[in-house]
């Protein structure tokens, strides 16, 4: 791979000035790898862990110790990590239909969710294919402050309007097809006490998405109920294959169990089929890898920043998840950003990506991601919906050497798009 002088400049530059921020999330990774081997010491995994089961799955001790795991790691009570989970947007199903009833109301205070919720919530979508709102359950949304931050009157304007009726309160930590700033756990921990103040029996419920082990602690450890994510995204650390979890208080995993398969069984069955071992190792690798990810992320904003393009965060901000985003201004912008990133992929890098109607999704989309998982956005990939301002969404990096290729080449793409 040739790269041009320019932006081989820009690189060195870069990497200079992010030596601080480089070394800071060295030292979460440090800290969050310490909390993963603490719990699989303390739950003494075993080789016998990874031994797979058929049919029911009846007394799976790899399974049943993978959750207590996952539940220690994430400051949670109990968890469900499972490989028939098919992706985030199901992994969140699971725990919106676990706890919502007909005539709850669902409030999401940080905007819209993400797309692929719309139909789900019946936001968007035919009327009778199953959403919440076919079986009576009521949405409801606040936007962000402008500052990006909640919205406390709003919020408690609608707690109020929606008193008795309020079951979930729900918060998409990071920015998903939005232009806006992606959520702390400390700031989640601000909304867990403010929605417990006025309505203990609320559920507040988390899209983690993006957002595991970027920080030093998860949304359970300051009282979320409910957090949700998917295993091809930071906590699968480039090894599962497949998979989600969800991960909260021991009543809301137990009712969202019940969704997963059925009340009365609910989380004591499901066959591993071999797929044990993929996620123990993903999630002892997930520290690591998040971090290169993050590296990778504020090269990527250092680059296009400095060519001229609006990013967010910017290069030096402390990030709380591994989305970066670069506003390209224009369709070829975008598309040109998104082929060099699949020209610097490890797996189908001679494809040409082009926009496409994808399911579940109101734009088109164009998405770059030669992954060795399919839609594992953990390794380099960027998307993004083919409507102004044409924001190019990168997340990934399973090392950060293979992530600089991936960013210089975009870069370079960028530059031979607009002339130079």
């Amino acid at each position: 791979m040739e790269f041009s002088d320019k932006i081989l400049t820009l690189a060195e530059e870069a990497e200079a000035a992010l030596a601080p921020h480089f070394a800071r999330i060295d030292r979460i990774a440090f800290e969050n790898t310490r909390r993963v081997m603490d719990a699989f010491r303390n739950h003494r995994v075993a080789a016998a862990n990874f031994d797979g089961t058929s049919g029911y799955g009846y007394d799976d001790r790899g399974r049943e110790v993978l959750d207590q795991i996952w539940a220690e790691v994430m400051g949670a009570e109990a968890a469900l990590v499972r490989q028939q989970i098919v992706n985030g947007t199901q992994a969140l199903t699971i725990g919106l239909f676990g706890l919502l009833r007909p005539g709850d109301v669902m409030l999401s205070v940080a905007g819209k969710p993400y797309d692929t919720l719309e139909e789900v919530i019946g936001i968007s979508g035919t009327p009778g294919n199953g959403s919440l709102a076919d079986f009576g359950v009521a949405y409801d949304m606040v936007e962000l402050a402008p500052d990006g931050t909640f919205d406390w009157a709003a919020i408690g304007e609608r707690m109020s309007r929606y008193a008795g009726r309020l079951k979930m309160v729900f918060v998409q930590r990071s920015k998903g097809y939005l232009n806006r700033k992606t959520l702390s756990v400390g700031q989640i921990g601000e909304l867990v006490d403010f929605v417990k103040a006025r309505s203990p029996e609320t559920f507040v419920v988390v899209d983690n998405c993006y957002g595991e082990f970027v920080e030093d602690r998860e949304p359970a450890a300051v009282g979320a109920d409910l957090i949700i994510g998917s295993l091809i995204k930071n906590p699968g650390g480039g090894m599962a294959e497949t998979g989600g979890y969800l991960a909260g208080t021991r009543r809301a995993v137990e009712l969202a169990s019940y969704r997963l398969t059925s009340p009365g069984t609910g989380g004591e069955v499901g066959a591993t089929l071999g797929q044990n071992k993929a996620m123990y190792k993903g999630l002892f690798y997930a520290p690591h890898t998040v971090a290169q990810a993050l590296k990778t992320a504020h090269l990527a904003a250092y680059l296009f920043g400095a060519l001229g393009y609006p990013v967010e965060p910017a290069w030096d901000e402390v990030r709380h998840d591994i989305i970066q985003t670069v506003i390209t201004g224009s369709a070829a912008g975008l598309c040109a950003l998104c082929r060099g990133i699949q020209a610097a992929s490890p797996v189908d890098s001679h494809v040409t990506p082009e926009p496409w109607d994808m399911p579940g999704y109101t734009d088109q989309v164009i998405m770059a991601a030669g992954a060795f998982t399919q839609g594992s956005s953990i390794e380099l990939s960027a998307d993004g919906p083919l409507r102004p301002p044409y924001t190019a969404y990168f997340q990934g990096g399973l090392t950060y050497e293979s992530g600089r290729i991936g960013i210089l080449m975009a870069a370079d793409a960028m530059l031979a798009a607009r002339g130079g």
